[in-house]
C-alpha cells in the first residue's frame, strides 16, 4: 500500500471527501442527498475560505487517491473554538492508525495555533471514531435529537479544552 499524508487542498478532494461521507452515512444511517449535497457545499466553503495558519485539511492517500481526511476550521476559534470537521477514513483502512494520525495532526495544529477548545459534531453509535475523540481528549457536551444530516440521529458535541 502506498499510504502517503498531504496537508492542504489538493484537485478533487472536495468531491472525494464527500463521496466517501456520502457512501460510509448511506449505509450506516441512511443520509442521503441532503447530507451529501452539505457536505459537499460547506467543505467547499471552507475551501474557498482556508486561511493558512488558522484553518488545516489533512488527506491520507493511496497511490494519491484520498482515503481519508481531517479538517480543523478555525474562523470563529476565538469566540466558539476551532471547528473539526470532515474527519472520515474509507473502509479499507479503517483500523490502521489513518484516523489516528489523522486526529494526531489537527490537534497538533490546534496546539500550535492555540486554539484553547476544540469541538465537533457527530451522532450516537459512531463508537471507534467516539474512541479516538475521547482518547485525545474530548468529553461529550451536548446530546440531542437532531436531523442536521438529513435523517433524525441522537447528536452529539464534543469539546476538547486546552
Amino acid at each position: 500500500m502506498n499510504l502517503s499524508f498531504h496537508e492542504g487542498y489538493r484537485p478533487g478532494c472536495i468531491g472525494r471527501i464527500a463521496e466517501l461521507h456520502a457512501c460510509h452515512y448511506h449505509r450506516l444511517a441512511d443520509f442521503g442527498l441532503a447530507f451529501e449535497s452539505k457536505v459537499a457545499r460547506e467543505l467547499a466553503a471552507f475551501c474557498e475560505g482556508y486561511v493558512d495558519g488558522r484553518d488545516g485539511l489533512w488527506l491520507a492517500l493511496v497511490g494519491g487517491r484520498v482515503e481519508g481526511s481531517i479538517a480543523i476550521d478555525g474562523t470563529h476559534a476565538q469566540r466558539d473554538g476551532a471547528h473539526l470537521r470532515w474527519f472520515i477514513v474509507s473502509d479499507g483502512l479503517r483500523g490502521k492508525g489513518v484516523g489516528s494520525r489523522l486526529l494526531a495532526s489537527a490537534m497538533a495544529f490546534c496546539r500550535k495555533c492555540g486554539y484553547r477548545r476544540v469541538y465537533l459534531w457527530t451522532f450516537e453509535g459512531l463508537d471507534a471514531a467516539r474512541h479516538l475523540y475521547e482518547k485525545a481528549g474530548f468529553r461529550l457536551v451536548q446530546q440531542q435529537r437532531g436531523a442536521q444530516w438529513g435523517t433524525e440521529v441522537n447528536e452529539q458535541r464534543f469539546d476538547l479544552f486546552a
